[in-house]
């Protein structure tokens, strides 16, 4: 039997979507909790570039880099496919995951920065708001009539973004600026696919209140 490894974060999105795509594939896993101020030696020889989760560790070799991940989970196991067989739409969904990826600095700006390059950060995930809301308007998931890939991949402006909203006082996203992307939002974190894999709110809220507080 394969034997299959996640180091990640219980607070990351980034873990969390590892977790789903391993779930949804049905294979069975050992997850292991790592710190973020202590790394394993597990972590740093498996991720010696970036040092950071999640790794996935596949028969002792590592995986890194969650969006890679995901794609060798679905090119390696059986079970649902996550990409869509269909070339466009697996072109799509990889477009949508790139674009969600390329905002994590903006996000991160904006909720745990101060100054310049919060009101930088700020800028830009209106921005990414405002493409988003369009996208997703009568759209129930990102590509097709399934959750995949790029649903996966937008965990992190699905559940996180209110998260850090709450955790750090700075509140973009309103049903009156967004309506479409309130409306998928919603529907996103109440789909039974989603609901049994989130983390607690109220944990992943105390952490973050207290990451949003810490000196910078």
């Amino acid at each position: 039997m394969a034997e299959v490894k996640l180091l990640g974060f219980w607070y990351s999105p980034f873990s969390h979507r590892v977790e789903w795509a391993l779930k949804l594939k049905g294979v069975k896993y050992e997850y292991r909790e790592e710190d973020r101020d202590n790394k394993s030696s597990l972590l740093l020889q498996s991720n010696p570039v970036y040092k950071k989760v999640p790794v996935l560790i596949h028969n002792g070799k590592p995986i890194v880099e969650s969006i890679v991940i995901l794609e060798y989970i679905d090119e390696t196991f059986e079970g649902p496919s996550i990409l869509s067989k269909d070339p466009y739409d697996r072109a799509l969904a990889r477009f949508w995951a790139k674009f969600l990826d390329d905002k994590v600095t903006a996000i991160v700006n904006t909720f745990l920065r101060q100054g310049e390059e919060q009101e930088k950060g700020k800028n830009e995930v209106c921005e990414m708001l405002k493409v988003l809301d369009n996208e997703l308007k009568d759209k129930k998931f990102f590509v097709g009539d399934k959750f995949g890939f790029a649903d996966i991949a937008a965990n992190l402006v699905a559940f996180w973004l209110g998260v850090f909203e709450e955790a750090s006082g700075v509140v973009l996203v309103t049903s009156e600026n967004f309506p479409n992307f309130c409306k998928w939002r919603h529907e996103y974190i109440n789909c039974s696919q989603v609901k049994e894999s989130l983390p607690p709110r109220d944990e992943l809220l105390a952490f973050y209140r207290a990451r949003a507080r810490a000196p910078k």
